[in-house]
C-alpha cells in the first residue's frame, strides 16, 4: 500500500496565514506544510484540502483515479472546491466499514474527541491508521497485529500514541509519522528531536511511503540525563520524552515536605502535567528500581537524591565528613551509577546544573555544589543521551 502525504501541517497550514510568530517565520522550504491530507494508492483520499490537485501534481501523483474522498476533521471545514472528476467528500459513521472496488477496506475509528479516524486495509493486507488533529482512539482493543503505518498528531496528542502502544496497535516495526504539525513547536531540528524521543518522524509534504517498508528512525535512548538551572524547563523536557509511552513510573525524590505550601504548589504543578496513566512513587532508594524490570522510569531529581544521601552520611558536619562521611557518599554514588549502567529499563533522570552560578557563601553550600557536579558527571558517563536545558531550549550534549 502506497501513501502520498499531500500535506502534513495543521488545518491552517504552516506557516499560518498572517501569523507573525517566530515558528511561522522559520517555516520555510521543507518545513512549510499544507494542511494534512493522504492519498492512498491513488484511489482513496483522506481529507480534501485547498490545492489538493496541485499538491498531488507536485508529488508526481494524479487524483484522476480517486474513487473515495473521506473527511476526518470534526467538521467539514471551510468550503473547498472539489476538483473536477473527484467524488463528493463523505464520512464513514463510527464503527462502520466501507469496501472500495479497488479492494481497500476502510473502518471508521471512534475517537475521544470530535472527528473520525480511519483504519485502512490495502489489497496487499497492509494496514494504516489515520487520525485527525487533536484526536485519540476511544475504547481501543488489542488488534491481531500492529499497524504497518500510523499517521497522527504526535506532538499535539502524545497520549494517543501511548494508548496505541499500550494495546499493541503500535509495535516496534510500526512507522509512526507525525502530521497536523503546527506553530507550537519550532520547525526543523526541534521538531525532529521531539519526534525522535517518541520513536516517530516527520516527512516533507509530497513524500510517498510504502506501508510495511522498514524506515530508519533514531533509536529512543535508553538512558537520558536532563540538566538545567532553576525554572529552565528541564522537568518539562524530561516528561515530554516519555509522554508517548504508557505505564511510566515517576520517581519523586523530594517527598511531600508537610507544611511547606510553596513546595506543595510545585508538586501539584508537576502532578497536573503528568498523564493519568503514570504511577508515582516517592523514594530516594533508586538502586532497587533500576535493578527491577518494568516500565520506563522518570527520576526527578538527582539533586534532591543527593541532598538525602548527604543527610544520611552526615556530610554537613566537617568532622563526620572527614571521619568516613565522604567515603560513604562516594559508595552511594558508585552504587547508583553502577545500577544505571546495568539497568534494562528506559530511564530519564533530571538534575540541576549549579556549577555556573554564584559561589555559595557557606562551606556546606560549596560542598553540595561540588558533590552535585561530581554526581552529574558520573551519571552522565552512563547515559546514551545528555541534554542541557537553558531558557526552555534543549541543547544535546551527547547522543
Amino acid at each position: 500500500m502506497e501513501l502520498t502525504l499531500l500535506g502534513t501541517g495543521a488545518p491552517a497550514g504552516l506557516p499560518r496565514p498572517d501569523c507573525p510568530c517566530a515558528a511561522c517565520a522559520c517555516a520555510l522550504g521543507p518545513d512549510a506544510r499544507a494542511a494534512a491530507s493522504v492519498l492512498v494508492d491513488g484511489a482513496l483520499l483522506l481529507d480534501l484540502t485547498p490545492g489538493a490537485a496541485f499538491a498531488a501534481a507536485r508529488a508526481g501523483r494524479s487524483l484522476a483515479g480517486v474513487r473515495q474522498v473521506l473527511l476526518s476533521h470534526p467538521h467539514d471545514g471551510p468550503a473547498v472546491e472539489v476538483p473536477a472528476g473527484l467524488p463528493q467528500p463523505g464520512r464513514v459513521p463510527d464503527g462502520r466499514e466501507l469496501t472500495l472496488l479497488t479492494g481497500h477496506r476502510v473502518r471508521a475509528v471512534a475517537l475521544d474527541a470530535p472527528g473520525t479516524g480511519y483504519a485502512v486495509t490495502g489489497p496487499d493486507g497492509q494496514r494504516l491508521l489515520y487520525l485527525p488533529p487533536g484526536g485519540a482512539p476511544a475504547g481501543l482493543e488489542a488488534p491481531a497485529e500492529p499497524y504497518a503505518t500510523v499517521v497522527l498528531d504526535v506532538l499535539g496528542r502524545p497520549d494517543a500514541l501511548a494508548r496505541l502502544r499500550e494495546t499493541g496497535a503500535v509495535g516496534p516495526a510500526t512507522d509512526v509519522v507525525a502530521v497536523h504539525l503546527d506553530h507550537d513547536v519550532p520547525p526543523g531540528p526541534e521538531v525532529r528531536r521531539r519526534l525522535a524521543a517518541a520513536d516517530a518522524r516527520a516527512v516533507p509534504d509530497g513524500t510517498t511511503l510504502e506501508a510495511g517498508a522498514y524506515e530508519e528512525v533514531p533509536d529512543v535512548p535508553r538512558r537520558t540525563l536532563v540538566l538545567g538551572g532553576a525554572r529552565s524547563g528541564k522537568s518539562v523536557e524530561a516528561e515530554r520524552r516519555l509522554e508517548s509511552f504508557p505505564e511510566v513510573l515517576y520517581v519523586a525524590t523530594g517527598g511531600s515536605r508537610n507544611g511547606d505550601t510553596e513546595w506543595a504548589a510545585r508538586v501539584s504543578a508537576h502532578q497536573e502535567r503528568r498523564p493519568g496513566s503514570w504511577r508515582t512513587v516517592e523514594t530516594c532508594d533508586l538502586v532497587p528500581l533500576l535493578k527491577d524490570d518494568g516500565p520506563p522510569l522518570l527520576v526527578d531529581c538527582l539533586s534532591l537524591w543527593l541532598t538525602d544521601a548527604m543527610d544520611a552520611v552526615g556530610a554537613w558536619d566537617d568532622a563526620e565528613w572527614a571521619d568516613g562521611g565522604e567515603r560513604a557518599l562516594r559508595d552511594r554514588v558508585r552504587a547508583l551509577t553502577d545500577a544505571v549502567r546495568e539497568t534494562r529499563r528506559t530511564l530519564v533522570a533530571v538534575s540541576n546544573e549549579v556549577g555556573s552560578g554564584i559561589v555559595p557563601a557557606t562551606a556546606s553550600g560549596r560542598r553540595y555544589r561540588d558533590e552535585l557536579g561530581r554526581l552529574n558527571t558520573a551519571f552522565a558517563q552512563e547515559c546514551e543521551q545528555v541534554l542541557l536545558v537553558v531558557a526552555g531550549q534543549t541543547l544535546p550534549l551527547r547522543g
